[in-house]
């Protein structure tokens, strides 16, 4: 069932459950009003009962009916006011005797009273069943449904606070290749062994050797750390698991922690595979630095994260990549082997990597003969991989807007 479904059924229910309160509400909106049986007696011999019907029900008879207008009611049927039935209607019940029929008859007959004796109702024990079990049942089965989508998955659910806001990739038609990253030979270069142990781990198990389990991408914005990632897990073939950091921190407590548990969970059922984890740093930053102390959520949840990078339970086949432009902040814990074994630096690009990238960025721009690539990249020093793709985007605008065709 898919999550259109799911939802609908949701709605469809809340709104049945709302139905059944407004209804339970308004069944006696418009009541008779409840006289005791001397009362009724009473307005009876005295002639201001204008009908009233007896429904006998084994021992007890209930006694419906309506008292005549007064005065003041017939004048404002004149003026056109009326008078509501419920101002008039009346209910009543009596204990069956042998002379109850008799003396109403004689009080009724006496004033010229309407007098009509119905069946009592008969209701079907079905009926009766299925209308005291029917509330009971929404809500159960609307109890089951909110703990079946609490206990489903990703952010869209309902309840589903402690779950993994992680986003996974496993397209092969959309996978990023090492070819598709230019100028970061070198970080390529310190990869390609994470490559080769997810293709191939017994190779380097069978000579005691331990692959790093976390890699940590340092560089200023822009310089291709989550690419980097991404082409890791396209050369492997693996899936990839994207989360920010900010995403695990809630102002809910627990809900960190809980989110670092359920994403290593789905890594587990996935592997091998890797965790990219993006601004890191927005949970891993040193501990103790915060208001909350010991106690702050964003702690907990780094505590939790570090269990699970290496604790006693270890995660085969999980490679964590993490990206940070703010290395300096975070917590020593994280960084220690183990951990973050290793930690590359991902810079701007020099002049040759600004020109591998403008020719990735221009395959499918149509350029002129006069575009000289090379001369872009040596009058561009300091430009990322992002400002030059930028560049070469906002050329493609320009040229859009003046009606531009390649010569």
């Amino acid at each position: 069932m898919n999550r259109f479904f799911r939802n609908a059924i949701f709605y469809v229910i809340i709104f049945l459950v709302i139905i059944g309160i407004v209804a339970s509400f308004n069944t006696n909106k418009e009541a008779a009003k409840d006289i005791s049986y001397s009362e009724f007696m009473t307005k009876l011999q005295d002639g201001d009962v204008k009908s009233f019907t007896i429904q006998p029900d084994r021992s007890v008879y209930t006694i419906e009916g309506e008292f005549k207008s007064s005065d003041k009611s017939s004048s404002d049927d004149k003026k056109g006011l009326g008078q509501n039935k419920s101002d008039t209607a009346f209910t009543t019940y009596a204990i069956s005797s042998d002379t109850l029929l008799t003396d109403m008859e004689k009080a009724a007959d006496s004033n010229d009273t309407k007098i009509e004796v119905v069946p009592a109702k008969q209701n079907s024990g079905w009926v009766t069943f299925f209308s005291s079990i029917i509330p009971f049942l929404i809500i159960i089965i609307l109890f089951f449904f909110l703990m079946s989508q609490s206990q489903g998955g990703g952010g869209g659910k309902v309840m589903s606070f402690g779950k993994s806001k992680a986003k996974l990739y496993n397209d092969d038609k959309k996978k990023v290749r090492f070819t598709d990253v230019a100028g970061a030979d070198e970080e390529k270069q310190e990869l390609v062994e994470v490559v080769e142990f997810l293709k191939d781990p017994r190779k380097f198990a069978d000579l005691g050797a331990r692959i790093p389990k976390g890699v940590l991408l340092v560089g200023p914005p822009g310089t291709g750390k989550t690419l980097l990632a991404r082409a890791v897990a396209g050369e492997a073939g693996v899936p990839f698991f994207s989360i920010s950091g900010s995403d695990f921190v809630e102002m809910f407590v627990g809900v960190g922690a809980s989110r670092v548990r359920d994403l290593f969970e789905n890594a587990k059922k996935n592997a091998p595979c890797i965790i990219f984890i993006d601004e890191i740093d927005a949970v891993g930053r040193q501990r103790g630095a915060g208001m909350g102390g010991g106690h702050d959520e964003r702690e907990q949840t780094l505590n939790q994260l570090l269990v699970e990078m290496d604790g006693f339970g270890g995660n085969e086949g999980i490679i964590i990549i993490a990206a940070t432009n703010r290395a300096d902040v975070l917590d020593p814990a994280l960084l220690r082997p183990g951990r973050f074994d290793r930690q590359i630096m991902v810079d701007r690009p020099d002049v040759k990597g600004r020109e591998a990238v403008l020719r990735v960025h221009a395959r499918n721009k149509p350029l002129a003969k006069s575009v000289d690539l090379k001369a872009i990249a040596q009058r561009t020093p300091g430009f990322s991989g992002a400002d030059l793709e930028n560049l070469l985007n906002e050329a493609a605008l320009v040229a859009a807007r003046a009606d531009k065709k390649q010569n």
